[in-house]
């Protein structure tokens, strides 16, 4: 990896370190899947509703499915800022990370076993430090998985729709160092801000890229996804550990 000198950075984290990352689950004891992921200073909670029925034009398809909301609460940021309901609408950048969600999480369900149900995944952002998006995707990825493993529990489902696990994580070039996993102050004198979506078999969901000053280099960029790639796998096994935990833990209940 090519870097220009030592980068320090909030943690001690040196350029191919995640924030500490926590995911934890039940936040909200009325959701069927709740999982509040904290990155850093960023903190998300992600609750998964799963109801009867699908939107007009999926009826008596036999297939179901996957949507999001996301929001940011007033104080999530430095300074205030209004509830998108004060404006009467839903802002473009709140409505691109909803379909970004969205689209993540589709691409790991298979409709046809979810049946006419439709999955309502809840991203609503506590605390903003940069990533909100990557950490949405991450933690509302966990939530479902522990709504529909309930739902097999309990019956009401053969077995899970949800054909493995998707995560993201941001990444960017900054005083051309290239950094992982990007916290504000990182994310905002970032030269190349780049966001991946990928799944367990090493999909790619989605891959954000954009230059802010200048154009770079493809090498650069193959550098960005091989340090994304291995973020992400380290993602992946802490949502593992939380729904397996989550399992177990409601086994013990029974």
């Amino acid at each position: 990896m090519t870097q220009s000198k030592t980068f320090f950075r909030t943690e001690g984290r040196t350029p191919a370190d995640l924030r500490s990352t926590r995911l934890t689950p039940g936040f909200v004891a009325t959701a069927e899947g709740s999982i509040l992921i904290e990155a850093g200073n960023t903190r998300v909670l992600c609750n998964a509703t799963i109801e009867q029925g699908v939107p007009g034009w999926l009826r008596n398809s036999g297939r179901g499915w996957v949507t999001a909301e996301y929001g940011m609460l007033p104080r999530a940021t430095l300074t205030r800022s209004p509830r998108e309901s004060e404006r009467g609408k839903v802002g473009g950048r709140t409505h691109e990370i909803q379909r970004l969600i969205g689209r993540s999480l589709r691409a790991v369900v298979d409709m046809q076993a979810l049946g006419e149900r439709t999955v309502i995944l809840d991203c609503d952002v506590l605390q903003a430090d940069g990533g909100t998006r990557t950490a949405a995707i991450t933690g509302a990825c966990a939530a479902l998985a522990i709504a529909l493993n309930r739902m097999v529990a309990s019956g009401a489902l053969k077995a899970s729709p949800l054909k493995q696990l998707v995560a993201a994580t941001s990444i960017g070039i900054v005083e051309d160092t290239v950094l992982l996993d990007l916290a504000y102050e990182e994310d905002s004198q970032a030269e190349v801000d780049m966001n991946v979506v990928m799944t367990e078999d090493g999909g790619l969901v989605e891959v954000q890229a954009t230059a802010e000053k200048q154009a770079f280099p493809r090498r650069r960029m193959l550098e960005m996804m091989d340090l994304a790639e291995a973020g992400i796998t380290r993602l992946l096994a802490l949502q593992r550990d939380v729904i397996a935990a989550e399992a177990a833990q409601r086994a013990a209940a029974k």
